[in-house]
């Protein structure tokens, strides 16, 4: 039997009818008719040598070497069509889809992207706010900026200044709860989006940095960094916040930071594309900006005594 492939369009309509399970479907979306279609898909059989479906009376069904076959095609195509968008945006300098946490997009890049805009009016600005893993290969995204410490393989990789965590309030509260001692009676608000972050950067730990062992139990929790923020700024209870996070807050008054010490996580916001990607002119304008923004309030850092969270004190053994 000889290893040649057979005809791309025979594959691809085998592709099409294996995923949907119907010859109709994958004419629709081919946009043939199903007469050729069930021909492209007769003529694979012939250049195989066996039959790939069973014809029943309203429906089909894969035989043992369909099955064998559809995998594989599917993964086939998937890549192909992933190599022509990538090769199609290297000529693309217009564009540019960024893709960025929620978190980060409301509290930090929202109200700077008109900014942006403004200054790069030929850039064709889209945004998406998830934490769905993308691939930057496959999927059609040319920037993603990321928090974390996790490996970037293969990706231009750019850290960016490492979060630190500090207590938060309205003046109110703030008024209410002048000292660290009496913080252990305020309502304390818990930003679980961290929760995965090693060593951990919860209260116990900031409570330990600043020389007590209060180990706070309860409080509301909230699974959004954001939605966390928010809370404290509507008077609901005090959040340790991360810097991205709390600064418009603190910078137009609706939150402060009384104690001026922090706690810096080993992990950090990278600016993430393809390698090589990152000398396209939308990508390189974006980074650039993008850089120079945090570049604008490295200042408030200089406020807080920073300590990093491998420096404090291990909780006691009980």
């Amino acid at each position: 039997m000889p290893d040649r492939l057979p005809p791309l369009t025979a594959l691809r309509a085998f592709d099409a009818a294996a995923r949907h399970m119907s010859f109709a479907k994958a004419a629709d979306e081919l946009g043939v008719t199903p007469a050729a279609l069930s021909f492209q898909i007769k003529s694979l059989e012939e250049h195989l040598g066996q039959p790939l479906f069973r014809r029943l009376n309203r429906a089909v069904e894969l035989t043992a070497a369909g099955k064998t076959l559809a995998p594989g095609a599917e993964d086939g195509f998937r890549t192909l069509q992933s190599a022509w968008s990538a090769t199609r945006r290297l000529q693309d300098n217009q564009s540019l889809t960024v893709t960025a946490g929620p978190a980060l997009t409301a509290k930090w890049l929202a109200p700077r992207l008109y900014d942006f805009a403004r200054t790069h009016p030929g850039i064709d600005l889209n945004f998406s706010a998830s934490l769905r893993m993308v691939d930057l290969q496959r999927d059609d995204v040319d920037v993603a900026i990321r928090f974390g410490e996790g490996a970037d393989e293969g990706l231009y990789s750019l850290p960016v200044r490492k979060e630190w965590l500090t207590p938060v309030m309205t003046p109110d509260l703030a008024r209410q709860f002048p000292t660290i001692d009496s913080l252990r009676d305020a309502p304390l608000i818990y930003d679980d989006s961290i929760d995965f972050l090693r060593p951990r950067c919860d209260w116990a730990t900031w409570f330990r940095a600043v020389g007590s062992d209060f180990k706070p139990e309860h409080g509301a929790h909230f699974s959004h960094a954001d939605h966390a923020v928010n809370a404290a700024a509507a008077g609901m209870g005090v959040v340790l916040g991360r810097r991205a996070m709390i600064l418009s807050d603190l910078q137009d008054g609706t939150l402060v930071a009384p104690f001026k010490v922090a706690i810096e996580t080993r992990a950090r916001f990278r600016f993430l594309c393809l390698e090589g990607a990152e000398a396209r002119p939308q990508i390189a304008a974006f980074r650039d900006w993008f850089m120079a923004e945090i570049d604008k309030t490295a200042h408030v850092s200089d406020a807080f005594r920073i300590i990093p969270v491998e420096d404090v004190p291990p909780a006691p053994k009980p």
